[in-house]
C-alpha cells in the first residue's frame, strides 16, 4: 500500500492559532497583497521650486499643496496652514480688500447717479447756477439787513448829538440800542463772510464734479462708437 499524505483535517478542538498557522492568516495575506496607499504631496515653494514628499511639505505650509495618489491622480488640495498671527494678518488683509471693493462699488454707484442727474454739461451748469442763486438770495437779504442797521445807526448818532457835551448823560436805553446795533452789524459781516465761503465751496464741488463728469462722458462716448 502506498503511503499517500493524509489530508489535513481540522479538529474543532484545535486552537485557532494552529489553524491559522496551517492555512495562513487571511488578514495577513490581505495586508501583504494591499498596495501602498500613501499619498504624494507636491507644491511650488516661495523660491519657485517644485517639491514632492510622502508627507505635507514644511516649505509650503504657507501655500496650497496637492496630494496625489500612487497613479498620479489628484486626491485633494491641502489648504495653507497658518499661525494665529498669520491668520490675523490674512483676515486683516481680506477685510481691507473687502472695504476697497465696497468703496469701488460705492464710487461706481455715485458715478451712475451723476450721469443720470447730469447727462450733459448744460444740465450741470444749470444746477450750479441754481445752487449759487440760492446763496445769492441769502446774501441779498443780509445786504438789506446791513442797510437797515446803517439807517438805524444814523438815527442813533442823531440822538447821541444831544449828549456830545456830556456823554455820561447818555441814557441807558440809548447805550443798549447802540451796542445792539454794533453787535448786529458784526453778526451780519460774519454771515456774509460765511456765505462767500459757501459759494467757494459750491464752485469747488461743481468744478470737481465737472471734471469727473467729463471723464465719464468721454468714456460713454468712446463706448458708443
Amino acid at each position: 500500500m502506498s503511503h499517500l499524505p493524509k489530508p489535513l483535517v481540522f479538529r474543532k478542538h484545535w486552537p485557532v492559532w494552529l489553524v491559522m498557522l496551517a492555512v495562513g492568516s487571511p488578514l495577513a495575506l490581505a495586508q501583504g497583497q494591499q498596495p501602498n496607499r500613501a499619498g504624494i504631496y507636491t507644491c511650488i515653494d516661495a523660491q519657485g521650486r517644485r517639491l514632492t514628499s510622502d508627507r505635507p511639505i514644511p516649505e509650503c505650509l504657507d501655500r496650497e499643496q496637492r496630494e496625489l495618489g500612487p497613479s498620479g491622480t489628484l486626491r485633494r488640495v491641502v489648504p495653507p496652514s497658518y499661525t494665529a498671527e498669520e491668520r490675523a494678518r490674512i483676515q486683516a488683509q481680506q477685510r481691507a480688500e473687502e472695504e476697497a471693493r465696497a468703496r469701488a462699488n460705492e464710487e461706481r454707484r455715485r458715478e451712475r447717479a451723476l450721469l443720470i442727474r447730469y447727462p450733459n454739461q448744460d444740465a450741470h451748469d444749470r444746477e450750479r447756477a441754481a445752487v449759487l442763486a440760492q446763496v445769492d438770495e441769502v446774501i441779498e437779504a443780509v445786504r438789506k439787513r446791513e442797510q437797515a442797521l446803517a439807517e438805524q445807526r444814523r438815527e442813533i448818532d442823531l440822538e447821541l448829538e444831544f449828549y456830545q457835551s456830556d456823554p455820561t448823560r447818555v441814557p441807558a436805553w440809548l447805550r443798549r440800542k447802540l451796542e445792539d446795533n454794533e453787535q448786529q452789524v458784526l453778526v451780519q459781516k460774519r454771515f456774509l463772510t460765511e456765505q462767500d465761503q459757501e459759494k467757494r465751496r459750491i464752485n469747488e464741488r461743481f468744478d470737481e464734479e465737472l471734471a469727473n463728469l467729463r471723464r465719464l462722458w468721454s468714456q460713454m462716448a468712446g463706448a458708443g462708437r
